[in-house]
């Protein structure tokens, strides 16, 4: 691998994958951003266009289909194609065969596409984040934000939201330096907050925000009342069962192992907002 070739970034346009494209071409590497609307375009439905997505590529960022996991044949693919080392986003939790109350939580999607890694005899690297802080400002909580009230189904449960700045940071040591290969690196921020803490985090920082406890059919028919499908609300609804039951309330390490130093807080994440 060599500074010129090209660092495939499939799903380069979400969460992640922009921040570590972003920090890639700071670093004055090659980027290749994949996604369904991008030039080099990759539709993890269509696998007609993954070919020319990996060719050429050395060094990948996979962010997998949660909807619709395909981990699995990228992986095989992009060994098919030459490629030498692949860092893959998961998500802590989900080798804890208790994550979810009412089901075991085996064989799924993350856990499929972690295999297949570990297996595939390429240098790899995993990244398992807890909840990330920024949900709160442009992802799933955010319409909650801006309404000034965090109604969500998690009680007094507190969670150590990692800043996706943090992630791309980790995704691109793995993905440009050594010492990283065959590792699981788990990440948090660095103390848990409850609901009631972010919303005083977002209040101090000059947005008004208040928590109000709901339950799990309340959160779904005010969700559904905004104009949330159904089914998407009840998703929501269950992935944030184990948050809501305290399993994501442990610290994880990866950021400091990784960088060095103590992931942001919240507080720093709002005082860089804007």
């Amino acid at each position: 691998m060599t500074n010129n070739d090209p660092i495939l970034v499939i799903g380069g346009t979400g969460t992640t994958g922009r921040r570590v494209a972003r920090l890639l071409t700071e670093q004055g590497r090659a980027v290749r951003v994949a996604s369904r609307n991008s030039p080099h375009r990759f539709d993890w439905s269509d696998p007609t266009t993954w070919d020319t997505a990996l060719d050429g590529a050395r060094t990948a960022y996979v962010v997998p289909n949660d909807a619709d996991p395909r981990t699995p044949g990228l992986i095989d693919a992009a060994r098919a194609h030459g490629l030498e080392r692949l860092v893959l986003l998961s998500a802590r939790g989900n080798d804890d065969p208790d994550y979810y109350a009412d089901r075991p939580n085996l064989d799924n999607g993350h856990m499929q596409g972690e295999k297949a890694l570990a297996d595939s005899g390429l240098e790899w690297t995993v990244v398992r984040p807890t909840w990330f802080t920024q949900n709160f400002t442009e992802g799933l909580f955010a319409p909650l934000v801006e309404a000034g009230d965090l109604r969500l189904p998690v009680r007094d449960a507190a969670c150590p939201y990692v800043d996706t700045d943090d992630i791309a940071e980790v995704a691109v040591a793995a993905l440009t330096g050594d010492g990283h290969q065959g590792r699981t690196y788990e990440l948090s921020g660095p103390r848990p907050l409850t609901l009631g803490e972010v919303a005083e985090a977002f209040t101090a920082a000059g947005t008004p925000v208040t928590h109000t406890p709901v339950t799990e059919e309340e959160f779904v028919a005010e969700r559904v009342a905004a104009g949330v499908p159904e089914e998407v609300a009840l998703i929501w609804a269950d992935v944030l069962g184990p948050l809501a039951r305290g399993r994501e309330s442990h610290l994880s390490t990866g950021v400091e192992e990784v960088l060095g130093r103590p992931p942001r807080s919240l507080a720093r994440t709002l005082s860089r907002r804007g």
